[in-house]
């Protein structure tokens, strides 16, 4: 059955119960809550017990505290790396915790938050309204050198230099609509039907919302702030992003004495055909799961003549 249309569709929600398994009173930490969308399916199944919903976006933030105003969650406008760190430092502890990574549909659809070159907006790419860093800062003050690092490094992009070459070159880019045609004149059509443009957009919001830096901090955290027998989902939507996720489930959850988890995912979830079709978006995610081991291990077997 597809849903109405609405602002967002939470990717892979019924993966994400399946996976958490939320239950009656149990704690509940999103970490991307966005619009709502996991955390209400969530919170019918833990009762309404305490939550904390944590987004980086003002205009996500509004739309949270007015669909949970009648709910005992607390609501902090932060990004998902500060946010972990000080719940960590009040020595927080969770049952549940959810990270839906990546930008979101109500990001992509606005065009004057530039995230996205469907629509002509402004370079800005800024998740939280508040940062310093724009795209625009990079696309017009970064050297071509650096602007083809991010490029290379952040959108795998095989045509880096020459499209960070194109970029200088036609300064100043003052629009996203501008950009693509620049990104698109350089790299070429090609034969796919992924724009050329695309890598080089992602690059940029991943360079100026520091996302992959974010993530690799913020992982071990995470698992920090698990308590014994406690869930960890993460979504992620390209390869730098799951691969960071990989590694850190792996050296977690490895065959040893010390693990800290177990792998609830040997291999990522992706949504099947019939989520696709009504949520485009929901094509690339991939979601991993651990759980935190409830009586970890701290001595490793003797060895012998010790």
């Amino acid at each position: 059955m597809v849903p109405k249309k609405q602002e967002h569709i939470p990717v892979l929600a019924d993966e994400v119960l399946k996976l958490l398994d939320p239950k009656p009173g149990e704690s509940y930490l999103d970490l991307t809550a966005g619009y709502g969308g996991h955390a209400s399916l969530v919170l019918e199944r833990t009762l309404n017990a305490p939550a904390i919903l944590v987004d980086r976006d003002e205009q996500a933030i509004s739309a949270l505290k007015k669909r949970f105003a009648d709910k005992p969650v607390q609501i902090s406008h932060s990004d998902f790396l500060a946010a972990s760190s000080e719940q960590l430092d009040k020595n927080e502890r969770f049952d549940l915790i959810l990270a839906d990574l990546g930008v979101s549909s109500a990001h992509l659809d606005t065009p004057s938050r530039g995230f996205a070159f469907m629509h002509d907006g402004p370079l800005d790419m800024r998740m939280d309204t508040d940062a310093k860093l724009t795209a625009d800062a990079i696309v017009n003050g970064y050297s071509a050198e650096e602007i083809a690092e991010i490029l290379k490094n952040y959108g795998e992009e095989p045509r880096a230099r020459r499209i960070a070459q194109a970029i200088v070159a036609n300064r100043p880019i003052t629009s996203t609509k501008a950009l693509a045609e620049v990104v698109a004149r350089a790299a070429g059509r090609g034969r796919g039907k992924i724009h050329p443009a695309t890598k080089t957009f992602q690059a940029l919001r991943i360079a100026v919302n520091d996302e992959l830096g974010q993530l690799e901090q913020a992982l071990p955290v995470w698992i920090q702030l698990l308590k014994p027998g406690g869930r960890l989902a993460v979504i992620s939507f390209h390869s730098l992003e799951d691969r960071l996720v990989k590694r850190a489930f792996a050296e977690l959850a490895g065959d040893r004495y010390d693990s800290e988890a177990k792998l609830l995912t040997k291999k990522p979830v992706e949504a099947g055909r019939d989520e696709i079709v009504f949520n485009p978006r929901a094509r690339s995610a991939k979601l991993r799961a651990v759980v935190k081991i409830k009586i970890p291990v701290t001595t490793g077997p003797k060895r012998k003549g010790v």
